[in-house]
């Protein structure tokens, strides 16, 4: 698995975000939380789709929101790798940033990679 995080696996159905907030389950490491639902993609080549989202009742300005969703994304891109390798079935994924204060790098990424060791740990488990 590459450090990629192409168009393809980006979470962008609506059908599939709605099923996967109605059907899925989560994990949390605050202040991120993983929403994941095990599915099938029409295209073979990508086994996670992942979307990111930040709320906009705790950051009122599109700055600050775009600036976390940009860490969360670079610290997915360059942790998906050593964590989803050993994982056979597909999956629909949302990380959700649920703290109510800024944030910078380092601590997103040493959340992110606790939160996709234990994903990784619960899915091995199935």
């Amino acid at each position: 698995m590459s450090f990629s995080y192409s168009k393809k696996e980006k979470l962008k159905s609506k059908k599939l975000i709605e099923q996967l907030f109605s059907e899925g389950k989560s994990i949390s490491t605050y202040p991120l939380r993983l929403v994941y639902l095990e599915t099938t993609f029409d295209e073979e080549a990508i086994q996670f789709k992942t979307g990111v989202s930040v709320s906009k009742r705790y950051f009122k300005n599109a700055v600050d929101r775009n600036r976390i969703k940009r860490l969360l994304r670079e610290a997915y891109r360059l942790n998906k790798a050593e964590y989803f390798n050993n994982i056979l079935s597909s999956y629909a994924l949302m990380i959700l940033y649920i703290g109510k204060d800024g944030t910078d790098f380092d601590s997103v990424e040493t959340k992110m990679k606790e939160l996709l060791d234990a994903f990784s740990k619960k899915v091995s488990q199935q």
